[in-house]
């Protein structure tokens, strides 16, 4: 799906087409298309109308790429990353927008629904100053909302980690190591995105291109700095989940000392108690108890009910119980 916005004479309307002459320096005439998974018919305008670069097309119209930021003389080229909203409740992930920045014009292109799009081409559609502000101001919008919408997922992540954490520590089991294993990777999605997207972000803020003005970059320096927080979190989520993870590994293992432990001690009381009645059951002569035939049953009951007291109070005094 493709949306054309024009701004010109003080008001915003969609059209159907894009003029040429719109997108020249000078023209006073303000454009945003927004390519929604184009088709093939639909991409043609990146070529046929603004002649971008044919790999930065190719990026533009394929999937999973990494932020960057690159200039192409009289416009640049972003690919940056979007919290994807439609993600099941135990997947990090993201979505791709790739924008071209022009002095007159602003093409965003994206693979399916994109959130932040959506709110600032409904706030462009009812207040004509949106797009009148400029294509860079547009661009600064866009990306200030996506940036914005890492917030909420952030600290749900924070929220699993604390629970993952509770968990470890007050009833640990073997099913906790495949959560803590996919939290990891979600983590890692996250520094995967959020660190280049701060690096290219910084080239903004710092006034690299011609394209950015001065004010610009005071609002890029901003959406910046809240990227350099999420690098900052997403880092200590990696060393907290590491540690969690340790602890989680150390706990089991604990548990299966234990186990180990109360069997070996079974095991130990039951030797001697097992030699005593084979003895007894071997078909040899063996000196009897007092009491009589009656009686020897319980002697021999009594001598291993003693032996285990015994064995049972050493290891006590050794600290092996």
């Amino acid at each position: 799906m493709i949306t054309i916005y024009k701004h010109e004479g003080g008001s915003t309307q969609i059209v159907d087409r894009v003029d040429p002459a719109w997108i020249q320096p000078g023209s006073g005439v303000s454009v945003w298309v927004d390519l929604d998974r184009p088709t093939p018919e639909e991409a043609r305008i990146l070529t046929d109308v603004f002649h971008f670069h044919e790999l930065a097309v190719e990026d533009a119209l394929s999937e999973l790429h990494h932020p960057k930021i690159e200039s192409y003389g009289d416009y640049l080229y972003l690919i940056l990353h979007g919290i994807d909203f439609s993600a099941s409740e135990h997947c990090f992930t993201t979505k791709d927008i790739d924008f071209f920045l022009g002095a007159q014009f602003l093409v965003t292109v994206h693979p399916g629904v994109s959130r932040s799009i959506g709110k600032v081409g409904g706030v462009c559609s009812r207040d004509s100053r949106v797009l009148g502000e400029g294509a860079g101001m547009l661009l600064y919008r866009i990306v200030d909302t996506m940036v914005d919408n890492y917030r909420p997922e952030v600290d749900k992540l924070s929220e699993r980690l604390d629970e993952l954490e509770n968990e470890v520590f007050e009833k640990p089991n073997t099913q906790l190591a495949r959560r803590i294993l996919n939290f990891k990777k979600d983590i890692a999605s996250l520094r995967q995105v959020v660190l280049p997207q701060r690096d290219a972000v910084g080239r903004l803020a710092r006034r690299e291109f011609p394209l950015i003005s001065e004010q610009l970059a005071y609002g890029f320096r901003d959406v910046h700095d809240h990227l350099v927080r999420l690098s900052d979190e997403a880092m200590f989520f990696q060393d907290r989940i590491t540690s969690i993870l340790d602890a989680h590994l150390s706990a089991v293992s604990n548990q299966l000392n234990q186990v180990m432990k109360v069997l070996t001690i079974i095991a130990t009381l039951f030797m001697p108690l097992t030699v005593l009645t084979g003895m007894y059951g071997m078909n040899v002569p063996l000196p009897h108890l007092p009491g009589g035939e009656g009686a020897q049953f319980w002697w021999i009951l009594g001598i291993m009910l003693t032996m285990s007291a015994a064995m049972l109070g050493y290891f006590r005094s050794k600290d092996w119980i």
